[in-house]
């Protein structure tokens, strides 16, 4: 309803008009406003929550309203304050309910309450809500100036240690620290050092597992892989070539070729293989018919455990097939063997370059019969030796070459 407060500006009466809802009208708007902040009864979700730069807008449009009543008369603040108070005592004798109070009224709330004694004047909330404000603010404070501590260690022994971990898997982080500060001089501690851990590596139970790669190095020298391939000759004959590998030293231990792959022929090719002389302790090849138990008792009678690879899983002899590849690659797939003599040579001269000749990645580069110590060059750069010169011999007529250093004439 509509009513009217007269109050005084410089001594010169001035009638204000107002106007009070009523009860039913207070009722329903503050219900559709807890509707329209908290959902409908269906349980449904608040549409959005206020975003940060609408809270600093709020608390930067509170502190323009602060600054301005600071600039008001005393009579005008005490005539509104008075005012309001009225209107605040309607809302209690109808109990209706506030409404939640967003972010930005309750930091302005926390402020304005270090300039007055708010416990007589507090109605919205409880005091220890405010209180409780008050306490996470000073959380939300805290935390930002707690973020900075300690400055990161440099970028580049980061990575040392990320480099260190990976390929040192078993090590821990005092170990690691240990080894940085006698071998490197670079003082960090295992905290440190455990903090960078953490994060390359998952959290996982168990002791730390080695690679792949490690577990083959370290018992390569123990372990033969042998396999067939077919290659076609000029007249469409089918020819097997089978090959033995040492998977330590990469050297093809045996090879040999036929027309007729049998148990028999296959095992005679073992026993000239296998001599005892060498720790070779396992055997792998695939489930091919060739390889029957006729073939694998006699080699476990040698002294070999016979390692089959899954079900048509070739990668498990993966030594094995890179070898046939490379043949393929770099000889079979540029000759045509006109029998089976012809093929015996080609292989026969381009195995003594596998061996002696062609550079292995996996070996360091490294060569599987390397020359001796005092034949080896030593390296000067990008510059020839003085008094040196280059030979090159062709190897298969021509499609490979070998290089190697002599003393000028």
């Amino acid at each position: 309803m509509p009513g009217m407060l007269f109050v005084t500006r410089n001594r010169v009466p001035v009638v204000r008009k107002y106007y009070i809802r009523p009860a039913g009208a207070v009722a329903r708007h503050e219900f559709h406003s807890e509707r329209e902040r908290l959902g409908d009864d269906t349980g449904s979700m608040p549409r959005r929550r206020p975003s940060v730069s609408s809270t600093v807008r709020r608390l930067l449009r509170d502190l323009g309203t602060f600054v301005w009543l600071g600039l008001t008369s005393r009579a005008r603040l005490a005539a509104e304050n008075l005012f309001l108070r009225k209107q605040l005592a309607l809302f209690q004798e109808r109990h209706t309910k506030p409404r939640r109070p967003d972010s930005a009224a309750r930091v302005a709330l926390v402020l304005l309450a270090r300039l007055l004694d708010w416990r007589s004047i507090l109605t919205v909330v409880q005091p220890d809500t405010l209180i409780r404000w008050h306490r996470q603010g000073w959380r939300l404070i805290w935390r930002r100036r707690s973020r900075l501590g300690r400055p990161p260690i440099p970028a580049d022994l980061q990575r040392l240690i990320v480099t260190m971990a990976r390929a040192n898997p078993t090590w821990g982080e005092e170990r690691m620290a240990n080894e940085l500060l006698l071998k490197l001089g670079l003082v960090v501690s295992p905290r440190t050092v455990g903090r960078y851990l953490r994060r390359m590596r998952p959290p996982r139970g168990g002791r730390p597992s080695q690679r792949w790669a490690t577990f083959d190095r370290n018992h390569a020298s123990a372990v033969l892989a042998c396999d067939f391939f077919v290659t076609i000759t000029a007249s469409f004959r089918v020819l097997y070539v089978f090959l033995v590998l040492d998977v330590g030293t990469r050297r093809i231990v045996h090879w040999n070729v036929t027309e007729q792959p049998t148990a028999e022929w296959t095992v005679q090719q073992f026993r000239m293989t296998i001599s005892g002389e060498r720790a070779h302790r396992y055997l792998v090849h695939d489930r091919d018919g060739i390889f029957a138990p006729a073939v694998d008792a006699p080699v476990a009678s040698m002294g070999l455990r016979v390692l089959k690879t899954p079900v048509r899983t070739p990668q498990a002899n993966a030594f094995c097939e890179r070898l046939i590849g490379t043949i393929r690659r770099e000889c079979l797939d540029w000759v045509i063997p006109l029998n089976e003599r012809h093929l015996r040579q080609i292989l026969t001269e381009w195995v003594a370059h596998y061996h002696r000749g062609r550079p292995h990645a996996s070996l360091g580069p490294g060569l599987p019969e390397p020359p001796p110590s005092s034949d080896r060059p030593q390296p000067s750069g990008h510059h020839l030796p003085d008094g040196h010169r280059i030979e090159a011999t062709p190897i298969l007529a021509g499609l490979h070459h070998e290089y190697r250093l002599l003393e000028a004439a």
